[in-house]
């Protein structure tokens, strides 16, 4: 196999792709190699930790064609090197690949690609809609952080997908907050729902092109198929908790105020939150005023007191602060409606004029 590709390219190829490689694998070193293909269909990258698997396709010349397993960790560290524009050519002869730039040449031992395994595609080709890449990562990328980072719970783990009446859902929850975000699809026929591990999702995030892609998925697995190539993942196997019982269908005060007011009140209040990160919020309908109150023993305290359109009672509550920083992410209003049901009650954070978001937090003790 000889082909030459753009230093750029490779570097970003290599980038996106090592990303689905095992960091270490001694059971089965193909697993921790990137598979470099080169054939009648250009020049592709393979990666996959059997959890998650990528064909990239890259721009490049096929001088002469052939297959070849390479570290992956190695493949970064050299890709990582290159800095000036040029190109590179890759050689491989016998148990060794080439990798010649200008004057540089380095030479590593391959992996035998006969133990790379294959990347499993979905079966069901019913279950297929197409949107943009862009607003996928997006969606994935902001809402996997709301996901749980153990795995005791899978389910929790994992980002909830629900396709119904040409409407995409997105629901990550780790018991103490949850997130839900709507996508409008232009393809209304198709319906389903699955769990993606949010280690994976973000993980695919970083491999999405910016124009449309096909997502499919069946019941062990989905994938998301460009221009770029495709990229699978498994499915989480479990059921995910019926989350809107826990959304209040009531409310006795809401207040509304502006995004950058909250945001920056916020970053100057968490510097006195305790160890416990403990911010308290204050509705005050009367003098239509939104607090934020924090205090640390060893720092001090801080009152953040805010104008707001206020409707409703009075009410104090207590609050994670990072948990009230991670809406900020998810919305770019200019205004936030915050919806509070009572004492121990969920508080409902959303975008006014942003019907795709709903973000809920669940109190502290006081």
């Amino acid at each position: 196999m000889i082909i030459s590709i753009e230093k750029k390219k490779f570097s970003e190829a290599v980038h996106t792709v090592a990303r689905f490689a095992e960091r270490k694998s001694a059971t089965l070193p193909a697993l921790s190699s990137i598979l470099i293909i080169a054939g009648d269909e250009g020049i592709k990258m393979r990666a996959t930790n059997l959890e998650t698997g990528i064909d990239l396709k890259i721009e490049g010349v096929c001088i002469t064609k052939g297959v070849v397993a390479i570290p992956a960790t190695i493949l970064q560290q050299i890709a990582g090197s290159f800095t000036q524009e040029g190109k590179i050519t890759i050689e491989h002869t016998g148990d060794t690949i080439s990798i010649i730039s200008g004057n540089s040449k380095s030479s590593i031992k391959t992996i035998p690609y006969e133990d790379f395994p294959s990347i499993p595609f979905p079966e069901n080709p019913k279950n297929r809609i197409v949107l943009p890449g862009v607003l996928l990562r997006s969606l994935f990328t902001s809402i996997a952080s709301c996901a749980s980072s153990s795995t005791v719970r899978p389910e929790l783990a994992s980002i909830y997908l629900s396709i119904e009446g040409g409407v995409m859902t997105a629901v990550a929850t780790d018991s103490f907050r949850l997130a839900e975000k709507k996508i409008p699809l232009t393809n209304k026929g198709t319906q389903g729902k699955f769990l993606i591990p949010a280690k994976n999702a973000l993980d695919i995030a970083q491999a999405l092109p910016d124009n449309d892609i096909i997502m499919s998925f069946d019941e062990h697995q989905c994938a998301f198929v460009g221009d770029m190539g495709m990229v699978v993942s498994r499915l989480t196997n479990a059921v995910y908790p019926d989350y809107r019982q826990i959304i209040p269908k009531e409310s006795i005060v809401e207040a509304v105020v502006l995004r950058k007011d909250f945001e920056s009140a916020l970053k100057r209040t968490t510097i006195f939150s305790d160890s416990f990160q403990k911010v308290r919020m204050s509705f005050d309908p009367k003098k239509n005023t939104f607090s934020l109150f924090a205090r640390n023993a060893d720092v001090g305290e801080s009152v953040e007191a805010l104008n707001a359109q206020i409707t409703g009672s009075a009410l104090e509550l207590s609050f994670n602060h990072r948990y009230l920083s991670a809406v900020l992410a998810l919305t770019s209003s200019e205004s936030l409606s915050l919806v509070a049901a009572g004492i121990g009650r969920p508080l409902i954070i959303k975008g006014v004029g942003d019907t795709s978001l709903l973000y809920l937090v669940s109190p502290m003790n006081q």
